[in-house]
């Protein structure tokens, strides 16, 4: 039987020392990887990064992914508190239109990074992670468009994909050009996912 890696953190962050700690290892992780990408992204350089010793970072964290899936879980903690305001709200055009912009909030407010971990999270596996993007994002996309009802013969759970990978493939691309304006973006992508819809889109 092939045992699978351990992937979550060696301590619980119970003393606001270890807490600390493992904020700044994390967020080492990230600066590693906007700056040098997967290639340049070791435990090594993470340890260097945070000034801790290996030993030290490996007390906190069995391996390399763990230190991902850390830093994933805290760079959509923001996003899935956005989606699920967005979703509660009574008018679904409303709704839709602020989970469209949580999405791009969420590309645009570090975008490398945001591109990076999109990567590792397709990578790892399902066991690892305790909700992944789609998880939370997908059904509450799914249960929005139900109350849209559009007019297409598509079914609502691949229209929910589409809607993110209309929004996904914008803000990618808006990160690769390093477009900093965030207002011109959400009214594009807005318009693309209701155009796409065939929906009208709220008032601004």
């Amino acid at each position: 039987m092939v045992r699978k890696p351990k992937l979550s953190p060696r301590k619980q962050t119970v003393q606001a020392r270890s807490a600390v700690t493992v904020e700044i290892i994390v967020e080492a992780a990230a600066r590693i990887l906007e700056e040098r990408g997967l290639e340049g992204y070791t435990t090594n350089a993470v340890a260097d990064r945070a000034g801790v010793s290996i030993g030290s970072l490996y007390q906190y964290f069995p391996n390399k992914d763990a230190i991902t899936i850390a830093l994933i879980h805290r760079e959509t903690a923001d996003l899935f508190a956005d989606i699920e305001r967005a979703s509660s709200e009574d008018d679904w055009r409303n709704a839709l239109a602020l989970m469209t912009d949580a999405g791009v909030a969420h590309q645009l407010r570090r975008p490398a990074l945001a591109r990076l971990l999109d990567i590792e999270e397709d990578r790892l596996p399902n066991h690892a992670r305790e909700k992944s993007v789609i998880d939370v994002i997908h059904p509450a996309l799914t249960s929005v468009l139900q109350k849209a009802n559009p007019k297409t013969d598509i079914d609502l759970e691949t229209l929910a994909f589409d809607v993110m990978a209309i929004t996904r493939g914008m803000t990618d691309m808006a990160g690769i050009r390093r477009e900093l304006d965030g207002v011109a973006l959400r009214a594009r992508t807005r318009k693309a996912v209701f155009g796409y819809l065939g929906l009208t889109p709220p008032k601004a």
